[in-house]
């Protein structure tokens, strides 16, 4: 994201199939980036959001149902951006 945006240098997308799992998701990666003694900026949404957005500062985790990743289409908005898929 860094050639594209000085909002940070990377995003970090991942879906889940329902709403409870988007917030085990939010929980897990913020209970794992708190044991690895990262601080949390902000959490921007609950735990029966569709979306929720987890500011590490220069990692910006975007946590969707499949259904609002595909409607807001981050990659497609932010497509300049260098895409790094992960594999499980």
């Amino acid at each position: 994201m860094r050639q594209v945006t000085l909002v940070a240098d990377y995003f970090v997308i991942v879906s889940g199939h329902t709403i409870i799992q988007v917030a085990a998701l939010a929980d897990h990666i913020e209970k794992a980036l708190k044991n690895a003694g990262i601080s949390l900026l902000q959490r921007v949404g609950g735990d029966k959001s569709h979306w929720i957005l987890l500011d590490y500062g220069q990692v910006v985790v975007h946590i969707f149902t499949e259904e609002e990743r595909s409607y807001y289409d981050l990659e497609r908005l932010w497509g300049d951006a260098e895409l790094i898929t992960l594999e499980e």
